[in-house]
């Protein structure tokens, strides 16, 4: 179980073998079920702790996206790419994952959806165009699961994987462990082992992302483990290491979604914006102090 209590037997650092830490100060994911909310849990989380994790599936908003008039203004510079999406199910899966990382966004920033403009940095990141980093965004989806993380604090990353699904330790052990996790994972029933290795890899994956690497960093070149009062930590004995921290937990019963995140600023509230002025004028610069926010989501 994903969610279980921490191992504490140990003392001083060990490699990640046993239940995900969930006690690193980041929020439990949220589940929202369609564009009406509710969306103050969110806005509330990234107000308290700088960072809100949302997941759902792109069948709770299949329905409100394919009637929605407004789908092209709300998928903007998305659009062509929507269109040009041969496979009906990747097309309907990308235009619901775009208006969920928008709906959240717009919910933390307290402005219509289709006022904000998604953008991507090389290798693919999302980003909100003229934001600068003032609120961070990650997605993950796999099967029908949507995961998308905000962060007002610094860098954020998440991944999911379905906590069934195979990945054979002798094939992806290599490559996804330090010799330190694999030994530690060859140590487990075969069971466990695999649910263990998927923990890592997604871990990694949200780490990974949240630096801006994705794919491109190998897996084996950096591990996890645990300090003495049972956070996962990076490997790594560093001050920049220390800065990050990590969660996973299961949602909907049958994924596991990871979580990274730097707080290379103090949990603040974003900044919210005039929505007509925000319409008007375009998202501000980066760093231009906000107006007080009137739209809400629901609003129409």
């Amino acid at each position: 179980m994903v969610n279980g209590p921490e191992d504490r037997a140990g003392q001083g650092h060990q490699a990640v073998s046993g239940p995900v830490d969930v006690t690193a100060p980041l929020p439990s994911p949220l589940h929202l079920a369609g564009p009406e909310g509710p969306w103050e849990p969110v806005s509330d989380a990234v107000d308290s702790t700088g960072v809100a994790v949302v997941h759902t599936t792109w069948g709770e908003w299949l329905t409100v996206t394919l009637l929605d008039p407004r789908l092209r203004a709300l998928l903007g510079h998305d659009w062509p790419r929507y269109r040009q999406t041969r496979a009906s199910a990747g097309r309907l899966r990308f235009a619901v994952s775009r208006l969920v990382m928008k709906y959240t966004a717009g919910a933390v920033l307290q402005v219509p959806p289709d006022a904000l403009d998604l953008a991507y940095k090389p290798g693919g990141r999302p980003h909100l165009r003229g934001l600068g980093e003032e609120l961070e965004l990650s997605l993950a989806h796999t099967d029908e699961l949507i995961v998308v993380g905000v962060s007002g604090t610094g860098p954020i990353g998440v991944d999911a994987e379905p906590a069934d699904r195979q990945a054979p330790f002798e094939l992806l052990g290599e490559y996804v462990c330090t010799p330190e996790e694999a030994a530690a994972l060859a140590a487990l029933p075969e069971a466990e082992r695999t649910l263990r290795l998927l923990q890592l890899w997604t871990l990694k994956e949200a780490y990974t992302k949240a630096l801006g690497q994705g794919m491109r960093r190998r897996f084996a070149a950096f591990g996890f483990r645990r300090d003495g009062e049972g956070r996962i930590t990076l490997a790594e004995d560093s001050e920049g290491a220390r800065a990050w921290v990590f969660a996973a937990h299961l949602v909907q019963g049958r994924y596991l979604v990871s979580v990274a995140h730097r707080p290379a600023r103090a949990a603040r509230q974003v900044p919210s914006y005039d929505a007509a002025e925000f319409a008007e004028a375009g998202p501000p610069a980066a760093g231009v102090p906000g107006f007080p926010g009137r739209w809400r989501p629901g609003d129409r």
